[in-house]
């Protein structure tokens, strides 16, 4: 199996728990955990950001003297866009799940930097679809480069059945600044964390650097995660199925600033058309 696949845990409501220093890496940490109705959790942010990403179901969080409550949560990824509740450190806070099975996913990010805290809910997120033909795919923002935090970027991104993802490669692994001042490219850690439509359904992603020291060819089913430690990492949805990613990434800067392979940049401007398919999910979706 890949260094760079994250197998779920079976039996246990956190299936999954990665600590920056068990992947390897400065700034990013990742949970996800599934909650009964009334089940809590609480804590404090401490030395870190945190966001945390509804999947599925509907949470209340209690922090910093105010109540925020999502509402018209979704029953899962491909019901709806998510929401997402932004902490700064130093934050004591009570998050409270508040219907069955509530899928939450969680980063945290070391951060000497102060923000207020925010609810992003679905019909704030920017929808973007990027590429075309049969490398069309709907991309949903939930913390966005600019968005107010120190580090943390979250995005979801829905990829339907038999599309390439993530193409023209691209990668974010040294941070690139123009004479002038503009970001090129920033180094970024990434965590894929992945749902497909049917249990059944599998995507497959790439990771690899120009000169090949690392190049693995990964196959992702349900709930697993892929970790993106550095090169290009491109994604196919498996033939009958629509994938889902959740992105969460941390480095250098926050923003998404990355540079294409050069061996497919000819690609770029050469798509006819949009996959009919998408949106695949919009706010109005969300109960």
């Amino acid at each position: 199996m890949s260094d760079l696949l994250i197998k779920p845990r079976t039996h246990d409501k956190t299936y999954h728990s990665l600590t920056a220093e068990q992947a390897g890496w400065t700034y990013l940490n990742f949970e996800a955990k599934i909650l009964e109705a009334g089940e809590q959790i609480v804590g404090d942010t401490g030395d870190y950001e945190y966001c945390f990403a509804l999947l599925g179901g509907n949470f209340k969080v209690e922090a910093a003297g105010q109540v925020w409550e999502t509402g018209n949560g979704r029953k899962d990824v491909f019901s709806g866009i998510g929401h997402a509740m932004y902490l700064s450190r130093r934050t004591p806070f009570v998050l409270t799940a508040q219907s069955p099975g509530t899928d939450i996913a969680i980063c945290k990010v070391p951060s000497d930097e102060d923000h207020p805290p925010r609810m992003k809910r679905p019909e704030e997120a920017a929808i973007e679809y990027r590429g075309g033909d049969n490398a069309n795919r709907q991309i949903n923002s939930l913390l966005e480069p600019g968005f107010g935090c120190h580090k943390i970027v979250c995005v979801e991104v829905y990829t339907p059945s038999g599309n390439w993802s993530s193409f023209p490669a691209h990668k974010h692994d040294e941070r690139k600044v123009a004479e002038d001042g503009t970001l090129l490219e920033a180094n970024l850690e990434e965590i894929y964390v992945y749902k497909i439509d049917k249990p059944q359904g599998y995507a497959i992603q790439q990771v690899y650097t120009e000169d090949r020291s690392l190049d693995e060819i990964i196959r992702v089913k349900n709930n697993e995660a892929v970790l993106v430690p550095k090169g290009y990492h491109p994604v196919v949805a498996g033939h009958g199925y629509n994938v889902y990613y959740l992105n969460f990434l941390a480095g250098s800067d926050q923003s998404l600033a990355n540079t294409s392979d050069p061996d497919h940049d000819w690609i770029y401007g050469t798509w006819k058309g949009a996959d009919p398919r998408l949106p695949i999910v919009t706010a109005e979706m969300n109960r």
